[in-house]
């Protein structure tokens, strides 16, 4: 997705239905998984790697994020992504071209 493009739940909610009324971060409810599925999603542009890993990404990541800060947002870069996927899986997910 390119830089400043708003990520919508759409697409991962056709994998699997978590909050059809949207992302949250900071917490352990269903807005949570269905951003982490998206991030996933998106990154990977893999459905099977999406739902293999999402849940163990939310609870490492996406539980993290703070939407408090003054500029009120997060920030989340496909490296960020890379690494914490490399840490989740025995072998390394191929980043998208």
């Amino acid at each position: 997705m390119p830089e400043g493009t708003r990520l919508t739940p759409e697409r991962s909610l056709e994998l699997a239905n978590h909050s059809p009324s949207g992302f949250e971060v900071g917490h352990c409810g269903s807005g949570p998984a269905q951003l982490a599925l998206a991030l996933l999603l998106d990154y990977t542009g893999d459905e099977d790697v999406a739902l293999a890993h999402y849940t163990a990404f939310k609870n490492i990541v996406v539980n993290q994020l703070d939407c408090t800060r003054p500029e009120g947002c997060w920030r989340l870069t496909g490296t960020d992504i890379k690494e914490a996927l490399r840490g989740l899986s025995d072998e390394a997910v191929a980043p998208p071209n």
